[in-house]
């Protein structure tokens, strides 16, 4: 009888400690200053995704989507010489931690490709898809030596890991 009393409070003080865990104030809030700076440049965001101190996005100007990168210590769009060709759509974009590489899943002539974007040396490197498939959705790990990209094949969704 004693067992099952023990047994019923650790039950009951795991509860109260789980409930209670939900219910804590974490202070989360909004970078507001941050946040009204980057959104100044551009009439429309989508696909962001964060390297330790920078943004990358995809943006819509004048109709046109874009890569666009954010340096976040210095609150200022970095340029990206050759990844925003005219004759591409930008689909989905990734950054590793430190800003060096991005990863980006273009539309060009009615195709999808997948894209490495070398920033420190300004290189595009094309990666082919084994088997064959349809890019969907990149993301890039914080060292930029792998990749997790969302593939369409014969009518069903893969995830393919790409070692760099």
């Amino acid at each position: 009888m004693d067992f099952i009393l023990f047994r019923y409070t650790i039950n009951l003080l795991w509860i109260f400690l789980l409930l209670g865990g939900c219910a804590t104030n974490i202070n989360v809030r909004p970078l507001y200053q941050l946040n009204d700076i980057i959104s100044q440049s551009s009439s429309s965001y989508r696909e962001p995704s964060l390297g330790n101190e920078w943004l990358v996005r995809l943006t819509r100007n004048n109709g046109r989507e874009k890569v666009q990168l954010v340096d976040l210590r210095s609150k200022r769009v970095v340029p990206l010489p050759g990844i925003n060709r005219f004759d591409a759509q930008p689909i989905s974009v990734s950054v590793n931690a430190n800003g060096t590489i991005l990863a980006v899943i273009h539309q060009r002539d009615d195709k999808t490709e997948l894209i490495v974007y070398r920033r420190n040396i300004g290189s595009i490197q094309r990666i082919l898809l084994e088997p064959r498939g349809i890019p969907r959705r990149v993301s890039i790990d914080g060292a930029g030596r792998v990749l997790a990209v969302q593939v369409s094949r014969d009518g069903k969704w893969d995830l393919d890991l790409i070692r760099l």
